[in-house]
Protein backbone atom coordinates (compact mmCIF):
# COMPACT_ATOMS: atom_id res chain seq x y z
CA UNK A 1 0.00 0.00 0.00
CA UNK A 2 1.01 3.75 -0.73
CA UNK A 3 0.45 5.20 2.07
CA UNK A 4 1.55 8.75 1.21
CA UNK A 5 -0.87 8.48 -1.52
CA UNK A 6 -3.64 7.67 -0.03
CA UNK A 7 -3.19 10.00 2.77
CA UNK A 8 -3.04 12.42 -0.45
CA UNK A 9 -6.41 11.57 -1.44
CA UNK A 10 -7.74 11.91 2.25
CA UNK A 11 -6.14 15.73 1.79
CA UNK A 12 -7.09 16.48 -2.04
CA UNK A 13 -10.71 15.23 -1.31
CA UNK A 14 -11.36 17.75 1.09
CA UNK A 15 -10.29 20.61 -0.56
CA UNK A 16 -11.95 19.65 -4.10
CA UNK A 17 -15.04 17.91 -2.67
CA UNK A 18 -16.17 21.85 -1.90
CA UNK A 19 -15.59 23.38 -5.17
CA UNK A 20 -17.63 20.76 -6.49
CA UNK A 21 -20.51 20.58 -3.85
CA UNK A 22 -21.38 24.50 -4.88
CA UNK A 23 -23.38 22.81 -7.64
CA UNK A 24 -25.81 21.73 -4.71
CA UNK A 25 -25.63 23.97 -2.10
CA UNK A 26 -25.11 27.64 -4.12
CA UNK A 27 -27.94 29.57 -5.13
CA UNK A 28 -27.29 30.56 -8.66
CA UNK A 29 -26.92 26.50 -8.75
CA UNK A 30 -30.18 26.16 -7.85
CA UNK A 31 -31.68 29.09 -9.59
CA UNK A 32 -29.97 27.75 -12.57
CA UNK A 33 -32.70 24.65 -12.99
CA UNK A 34 -35.54 26.70 -11.20
CA UNK A 35 -35.26 28.95 -13.97
CA UNK A 36 -35.58 25.77 -16.60
CA UNK A 37 -38.64 24.81 -14.88
CA UNK A 38 -37.19 22.22 -12.64
CA UNK A 39 -38.79 23.39 -9.34
CA UNK A 40 -37.65 22.07 -5.94
CA UNK A 41 -34.21 21.08 -4.66
CA UNK A 42 -34.52 17.25 -5.59
CA UNK A 43 -35.49 17.86 -9.39
CA UNK A 44 -32.58 19.83 -10.32
CA UNK A 45 -30.30 17.51 -8.00
CA UNK A 46 -31.71 14.26 -9.71
CA UNK A 47 -31.28 15.38 -13.20
CA UNK A 48 -28.06 17.44 -13.07
CA UNK A 49 -26.47 14.44 -11.08
CA UNK A 50 -27.76 11.36 -13.21
CA UNK A 51 -27.13 13.33 -16.18
CA UNK A 52 -24.36 11.90 -17.21
CA UNK A 53 -26.15 8.49 -17.13
CA UNK A 54 -28.53 9.21 -19.91
CA UNK A 55 -32.50 9.60 -19.23
CA UNK A 56 -31.90 6.42 -17.03
CA UNK A 57 -34.80 5.27 -14.41
CA UNK A 58 -34.56 5.19 -10.71
CA UNK A 59 -32.34 2.20 -10.56
CA UNK A 60 -29.00 2.87 -11.37
CA UNK A 61 -29.43 6.19 -9.61
CA UNK A 62 -30.56 3.59 -6.72
CA UNK A 63 -27.17 1.97 -7.40
CA UNK A 64 -24.86 4.25 -8.06
CA UNK A 65 -25.73 7.34 -5.50
CA UNK A 66 -26.19 4.41 -2.66
CA UNK A 67 -27.62 5.97 0.12
CA UNK A 68 -30.52 7.67 -1.16
CA UNK A 69 -33.61 5.81 -0.58
CA UNK A 70 -35.61 4.08 -3.86
CA UNK A 71 -38.80 6.01 -3.20
CA UNK A 72 -37.48 9.29 -2.96
CA UNK A 73 -35.04 8.59 -6.39
CA UNK A 74 -38.23 7.28 -7.85
CA UNK A 75 -39.81 10.56 -6.96
CA UNK A 76 -37.86 12.13 -9.47
CA UNK A 77 -36.92 9.70 -12.30
CA UNK A 78 -37.37 9.11 -14.81
CA UNK A 79 -39.95 11.82 -14.73
CA UNK A 80 -37.91 14.49 -14.68
CA UNK A 81 -36.37 13.76 -18.29
CA UNK A 82 -40.20 15.20 -19.77
CA UNK A 83 -38.87 18.79 -18.37
CA UNK A 84 -35.66 18.23 -19.42
CA UNK A 85 -33.49 16.56 -21.51
CA UNK A 86 -30.04 15.26 -20.11
CA UNK A 87 -28.04 17.50 -22.47
CA UNK A 88 -30.12 20.09 -21.06
CA UNK A 89 -29.32 19.60 -17.09
CA UNK A 90 -25.60 19.19 -17.99
CA UNK A 91 -25.66 22.51 -19.65
CA UNK A 92 -27.67 23.84 -16.80
CA UNK A 93 -25.36 21.61 -13.99
CA UNK A 94 -22.48 23.42 -15.33
CA UNK A 95 -23.95 27.12 -15.73
CA UNK A 96 -25.10 27.06 -12.43
CA UNK A 97 -21.75 26.01 -10.90
CA UNK A 98 -19.58 27.97 -13.17
CA UNK A 99 -21.80 31.68 -11.43
CA UNK A 100 -21.79 30.44 -8.50
CA UNK A 101 -17.69 29.78 -8.57
CA UNK A 102 -17.26 33.09 -10.35
CA UNK A 103 -19.05 34.91 -7.10
CA UNK A 104 -17.64 32.87 -4.76
CA UNK A 105 -13.73 33.06 -6.35
CA UNK A 106 -13.99 36.46 -7.32
CA UNK A 107 -10.57 38.06 -6.81
CA UNK A 108 -8.76 34.80 -7.48
CA UNK A 109 -8.57 34.22 -10.93
CA UNK A 110 -5.51 33.86 -11.37
CA UNK A 111 -5.49 30.91 -8.75
CA UNK A 112 -8.35 29.64 -10.34
CA UNK A 113 -6.70 29.26 -13.79
CA UNK A 114 -3.40 27.82 -11.69
CA UNK A 115 -5.19 25.38 -9.92
CA UNK A 116 -7.40 24.02 -13.14
CA UNK A 117 -4.14 23.79 -14.91
CA UNK A 118 -2.25 21.50 -11.79
CA UNK A 119 -5.91 19.56 -11.14
CA UNK A 120 -7.02 18.64 -14.92
CA UNK A 121 -3.98 16.26 -15.56
CA UNK A 122 -4.67 14.53 -11.93
CA UNK A 123 -8.96 14.29 -13.20
CA UNK A 124 -7.76 13.76 -17.21
CA UNK A 125 -8.00 10.01 -18.12
CA UNK A 126 -9.14 8.66 -15.02
CA UNK A 127 -9.79 4.36 -15.25
CA UNK A 128 -13.69 4.07 -14.55
CA UNK A 129 -13.77 0.71 -14.55
CA UNK A 130 -15.92 -0.82 -11.68
CA UNK A 131 -16.81 3.02 -11.43
CA UNK A 132 -19.76 4.04 -12.98
CA UNK A 133 -19.99 7.40 -12.02
CA UNK A 134 -16.82 8.59 -12.91
CA UNK A 135 -16.82 6.37 -16.30
CA UNK A 136 -20.37 8.47 -16.95
CA UNK A 137 -18.55 12.13 -16.24
CA UNK A 138 -15.07 11.22 -17.84
CA UNK A 139 -17.14 10.82 -21.12
CA UNK A 140 -17.74 14.62 -20.98
CA UNK A 141 -15.53 17.01 -22.88
CA UNK A 142 -13.54 19.04 -20.57
CA UNK A 143 -15.00 22.85 -20.79
CA UNK A 144 -12.39 26.04 -21.78
CA UNK A 145 -12.80 28.46 -19.26
CA UNK A 146 -10.81 27.83 -16.62
CA UNK A 147 -13.47 28.46 -13.24
CA UNK A 148 -15.53 25.61 -15.55
CA UNK A 149 -12.65 23.29 -15.87
CA UNK A 150 -11.78 23.55 -12.36
CA UNK A 151 -15.40 22.41 -11.46
CA UNK A 152 -15.75 19.75 -13.88
CA UNK A 153 -11.99 18.27 -12.70
CA UNK A 154 -12.91 18.34 -9.33
CA UNK A 155 -16.19 16.54 -10.07
CA UNK A 156 -14.56 13.75 -11.95
CA UNK A 157 -12.49 13.11 -9.11
CA UNK A 158 -15.10 13.25 -6.44
CA UNK A 159 -17.67 10.93 -8.30
CA UNK A 160 -14.07 8.71 -8.85
CA UNK A 161 -13.63 8.67 -5.00
CA UNK A 162 -17.34 8.22 -4.02
CA UNK A 163 -17.36 5.12 -6.27
CA UNK A 164 -14.78 3.61 -4.52
CA UNK A 165 -16.41 4.60 -1.58
CA UNK A 166 -19.60 2.64 -1.85
CA UNK A 167 -17.29 0.02 -3.22
CA UNK A 168 -15.96 -0.09 0.12
CA UNK A 169 -19.21 0.29 2.20
CA UNK A 170 -20.90 -3.31 -0.19
CA UNK A 171 -17.22 -4.59 1.27
CA UNK A 172 -18.16 -4.32 4.84
CA UNK A 173 -21.73 -5.44 4.25
CA UNK A 174 -23.74 -2.44 4.50
CA UNK A 175 -26.67 -1.10 2.13
CA UNK A 176 -27.40 2.30 2.14
CA UNK A 177 -29.73 2.94 4.97
CA UNK A 178 -27.33 1.00 7.18
CA UNK A 179 -24.80 3.33 6.18
CA UNK A 180 -26.04 6.28 7.17
CA UNK A 181 -27.44 4.93 10.13
CA UNK A 182 -23.64 4.20 11.22
CA UNK A 183 -22.62 7.16 9.86
CA UNK A 184 -25.00 9.28 12.45
CA UNK A 185 -24.14 6.96 15.23
CA UNK A 186 -20.53 8.54 14.79
CA UNK A 187 -20.58 11.80 13.58
CA UNK A 188 -22.86 13.11 11.26
CA UNK A 189 -26.45 13.95 12.89
CA UNK A 190 -29.42 11.80 12.08
CA UNK A 191 -31.55 15.23 10.84
CA UNK A 192 -28.34 16.06 8.22
CA UNK A 193 -29.03 12.48 6.95
CA UNK A 194 -32.62 11.00 6.88
CA UNK A 195 -34.49 13.35 5.54
CA UNK A 196 -31.91 14.49 3.00
CA UNK A 197 -31.79 10.81 1.65
CA UNK A 198 -35.67 10.28 2.06
CA UNK A 199 -35.49 6.84 4.47
CA UNK A 200 -38.89 6.52 6.57
CA UNK A 201 -38.72 6.22 9.93
CA UNK A 202 -39.65 3.00 9.40
CA UNK A 203 -36.70 2.21 7.32
CA UNK A 204 -34.64 3.82 9.20
CA UNK A 205 -35.29 2.16 12.64
CA UNK A 206 -35.31 -1.68 10.73
CA UNK A 207 -31.58 -1.23 9.62
CA UNK A 208 -30.35 0.52 13.14
CA UNK A 209 -31.87 -3.50 14.40
CA UNK A 210 -30.02 -5.03 11.25
CA UNK A 211 -26.76 -3.32 12.76
CA UNK A 212 -27.64 -4.12 16.40
CA UNK A 213 -27.81 -7.70 15.32
CA UNK A 214 -24.25 -7.57 13.98
CA UNK A 215 -23.24 -5.63 17.18
CA UNK A 216 -22.19 -2.54 15.31
CA UNK A 217 -24.57 -0.77 17.26
CA UNK A 218 -25.47 -0.93 21.46
CA UNK A 219 -29.83 -1.51 21.78
CA UNK A 220 -29.89 2.40 22.52
CA UNK A 221 -28.23 3.18 19.30
CA UNK A 222 -24.79 4.12 20.35
CA UNK A 223 -22.27 2.58 17.93
CA UNK A 224 -20.03 -0.11 19.20
CA UNK A 225 -15.93 -0.62 18.79
CA UNK A 226 -16.84 -2.94 16.21
CA UNK A 227 -19.20 -0.50 14.67
CA UNK A 228 -16.17 1.99 14.49
CA UNK A 229 -13.52 -0.11 13.13
CA UNK A 230 -16.20 -1.64 10.57
CA UNK A 231 -15.78 2.27 9.21
CA UNK A 232 -12.27 3.09 9.83
CA UNK A 233 -11.85 -0.10 7.75
CA UNK A 234 -14.16 1.39 4.99
CA UNK A 235 -12.35 4.92 4.60
CA UNK A 236 -9.33 3.23 4.70
CA UNK A 237 -10.39 1.44 2.11
CA UNK A 238 -11.98 4.35 -0.04
CA UNK A 239 -8.33 6.36 0.46
CA UNK A 240 -6.66 3.31 -1.36
CA UNK A 241 -9.27 2.83 -3.86
CA UNK A 242 -8.69 6.88 -4.49
CA UNK A 243 -4.89 7.16 -4.55
CA UNK A 244 -4.36 6.75 -8.55
CA UNK A 245 -4.38 9.97 -9.32
CA UNK A 246 -2.30 11.28 -6.83
CA UNK A 247 0.79 8.70 -7.07
CA UNK A 248 2.48 10.48 -9.75
CA UNK A 249 2.84 13.94 -7.66
CA UNK A 250 6.40 14.51 -5.52
CA UNK A 251 5.70 16.20 -2.27
CA UNK A 252 6.37 19.26 -3.74
CA UNK A 253 3.75 19.25 -6.72
CA UNK A 254 1.47 17.82 -3.54
CA UNK A 255 2.16 20.93 -1.73
CA UNK A 256 1.86 23.42 -4.22
CA UNK A 257 -1.71 21.58 -4.86
CA UNK A 258 -2.89 22.28 -1.70
CA UNK A 259 -1.64 25.61 -1.46
CA UNK A 260 -3.33 26.41 -4.70
CA UNK A 261 -6.85 25.09 -3.85
CA UNK A 262 -6.56 25.84 -0.06
CA UNK A 263 -8.20 29.56 -0.55
CA UNK A 264 -10.61 28.65 -3.38
CA UNK A 265 -11.92 25.70 -1.08
CA UNK A 266 -12.05 27.95 1.75
CA UNK A 267 -14.07 30.83 -0.50
CA UNK A 268 -16.17 27.87 -1.88
CA UNK A 269 -16.77 26.13 1.68
CA UNK A 270 -18.99 29.63 2.81
CA UNK A 271 -21.96 28.38 0.36
CA UNK A 272 -21.88 25.08 2.31
CA UNK A 273 -23.78 24.83 5.46
CA UNK A 274 -21.75 22.40 8.50
CA UNK A 275 -22.69 19.84 9.36
CA UNK A 276 -23.63 18.32 5.60
CA UNK A 277 -25.37 15.33 4.24
CA UNK A 278 -21.95 14.39 2.18
CA UNK A 279 -20.14 14.38 5.56
CA UNK A 280 -17.75 17.01 4.70
CA UNK A 281 -15.56 18.85 7.50
CA UNK A 282 -15.29 22.27 7.59
CA UNK A 283 -11.78 23.68 6.01
CA UNK A 284 -9.84 24.59 8.54
CA UNK A 285 -7.14 26.61 6.79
Amino acid sequence: MNTSAATTARTMWALYEPIHAVAYFAPEARAAYENAGLRGFWRGYFAGRAAPLGPVGPEPVVASFFTFAPAMVARALPGVWSLTAPERALELRRAGAAAALTRLLAGHEREVERAAEALVPRAAGLDGSGRVLAAANGALDFPDKPVERLWHAATLLREHRGDGHVAALVTAGLDGCEALVLRSALDVPRTELQPHRGWTDQEWDAAAQRLTDRGLLTPDGAVTEPGRELLRTAETATDQAAERPWRPLTPEQTATLVRLLTPLTTACATALPFPNPIGLPKPTG
